[in-house]
């Protein structure tokens, strides 16, 4: 493995196996092996050679092609054994329900996952409570309540504890909810996304109100104009950067297992939506690796993308769930989320602007090859293994339509650790900057792209004086003696406009069977009313969610979105 000296910080406070003492006693590559050999180990099941494949994951890692999401890397041999980074819990309207499910999270944040919760079943505040006479306190004091375990929990646990926190855009306690993250310190532990339907957007464009529903006995408790509503969410998305959006009608439509249930939430960055007691195992490939000679080398990321198909579908076997009910949601469905790191490296690869229409056009070209050649290779699997169990039933259960052993396979992650441990640009975002500070763990890590300073010798421009103004400033606006096409294809992500970021998003949106996390950049100097128009840009484009973040504005807890749950 060929590891920077931050990639190394990070795996030995984070990934390596540790003595009773804290000191490391693994190596990186012990840690790749140790991954490999506990994957490789479900071959058996279906009467392969473990060792054969043993060695193609190891390959495929030691690379760094691909990478697992951190709870693997983590756990895959260990005691815990927990592989998966993302699960979703139903919080159902009983105290005892709340309680079950705050157990069931620390569980499952002990061992790295990130947890989705949908409080929109919970009665409002100042409703009534029949068994005790008394009144509801409503979802928002409960999610305090979760933040406060999560406080408590994460300092025993892998990494930082990441939760997300969805209701509904029609319960009546809304407004209270959009308004939570304007109060510094308030869910900390939390990213709070409200479920807009198809039917707010369409009152917010006619300028009309829409219902409010009691989850209590889903009657009808009054109405609300939607643009007020819709204004509220906009100034404390501008404030905050929270709360994001998700477009539950279009992402129940795209829903792969209608008859095994609804979906009601995601996970903490928003990327895959998932049933109640759903998992998903997650695992991104370095795009920027198979760039040859000025273009992308589509056999041999055919033959990557159905490796990685059967990683995390063999992950899902030797998986050890913290829950009864998950292994059976997740052994039932099998799905996985495989996806892209290293966009904007391999976009500066091969000369194109990442806000160009001919990286846009890119964008779906390539993700259009990642769901072709990952359905193939589930189906073929499907041909030995068999097909997920919920199949019957299912969007893939008609005349026409591919066998499956998994019920979705592509999804874009954030890889904020994996993308530092693979050496390349994080998810499909743009250059944050081109020399920057990162915390993490309480580790400052400084990095600085490798690529400009490549390119300023390759093309006569560098000067030790051109360095030093670069990494003070960490963009090139401004700073003169540089090539126009290379300001071009070093842009930051500050420096292209929402509306490019959303139509990246959607680029690769309409090929990844799950979602796409995605954070839209904004300047300081934004307005809501830029908020505003990007939230209905995303919705018209197909996106199923967005999260914006201006620039300057983001209040402790709003960067969980940005690095914590690949």
């Amino acid at each position: 493995m060929e590891l920077t000296e931050n990639a190394l910080k990070v795996l030995r406070a984070r990934y390596l196996l540790k003595d009773e003492a804290g000191n490391v006693i693994e190596t990186p590559e012990g840690m790749l092996r140790r991954v490999a050999h506990t994957i490789a180990s479900a071959e058996s099941q279906y009467g392969e050679d473990p060792n054969q494949w043993e060695e193609e994951f190891f390959n495929l890692m030691d690379s760094l092609k691909f990478l697992p999401n951190s709870p693997t890397l983590m756990n895959a041999g260990k005691d815990i054994g927990q592989l998966a980074a993302c699960f979703v819990l139903p919080v159902d309207d009983s105290m005892k329900s709340i309680f079950d499910t705050l157990k069931h999270a620390a569980l499952i944040l002990q061992s790295g996952g990130g947890t989705g919760f949908s409080f929109s079943r919970l009665r409002p505040k100042s409703d009534i409570v029949r068994s005790t006479g008394g009144i509801a306190s409503g979802p928002v004091s409960f999610m305090r309540i979760y933040n406060t375990a999560t406080d408590v929990i994460k300092q025993g646990g892998a990494r930082r504890g990441a939760n997300m926190g969805i209701l509904r855009v029609d319960h009546p306690d809304i407004l209270d909810f959009i308004k939570l993250k304007r109060h510094l310190g308030e869910l900390t532990n939390f990213n709070i996304s409200v479920s807009v339907t198809d039917a707010f957007i369409e009152a917010v464009k006619k300028d009309e109100e829409y219902e409010l529903i009691n989850p209590r006995n889903n009657k009808p408790s009054g109405k609300i104009k939607a643009r007020l509503v819709f204004d509220e969410l906009v100034r404390s998305a501008w404030e905050t950067g929270d709360p994001g959006i998700i477009f539950i009608d279009r992402i129940n439509r795209a829903n792969p297992t209608p008859h095994i249930g609804t979906i009601e939430s995601t996970n903490p960055c928003g990327e895959q939506p998932l049933l109640p007691y759903e998992a998903c195992v997650l695992g991104s490939i370095n795009l920027s690796k198979f760039v040859k000679e000025g273009k992308i080398d589509y056999n041999s990321l055919r033959e990557a993308i159905k490796t990685c198909v059967r990683f995390l579908d063999n992950a899902i076997d030797v998986n050890k769930y913290p829950l009864p009910d998950i292994e059976k949601m997740h052994k039932g469905n099998r799905k996985i989320g495989l996806g892209v790191m290293g966009w904007a490296d391999t976009l500066i690869l091969l000369g194109i602007p990442y806000n160009s229409k001919k990286a846009f056009a890119l964008a779906r070209e390539v993700m259009r090859f990642f769901q072709k050649t990952s359905r193939e290779a589930s189906s073929e699997l499907a041909e030995k293994r068999g097909v997920f169990p919920n199949f019957k039933g299912s969007i893939f259960d008609a005349p026409g339509m591919p066998r499956l052993r998994n019920a979705t396979l592509t999804t874009i992650a954030p890889t904020g650790t994996l993308s530092l441990l693979a050496d390349c640009s994080s998810g499909i975002e743009p250059l944050f900057a081109l020399a920057f500070k990162r915390l993490i763990l309480d580790t400052e890590l400084y990095e600085i792209n490798k690529y400009f300073f490549e390119k300023a010798r390759e093309r006569g421009f560098y000067s030790e004086e051109l360095k030093e103004k670069v990494i003070a400033k960490g963009t090139l606006k401004g700073v003169k003696g540089v090539p126009k096409d290379i300001k071009a294809l070093f842009k930051t992500a500050h420096e292209i406009p929402f509306e490019d970021h959303i139509e990246m998003q959607a680029a690769f949106q309409e090929y990844t069977d799950n979602a796409v996390s995605k954070t839209i950049n904004m300047s300081k100097k934004a307005t809501p009313e830029d908020v505003a128009k990007a939230y209905l840009l995303a919705y018209d484009k197909g996106c199923k969610g967005i999260t914006v973040f201006r620039y300057g504005t983001g209040k402790k807890g709003t960067l969980l979105r940005l690095s914590e749950t690949d």
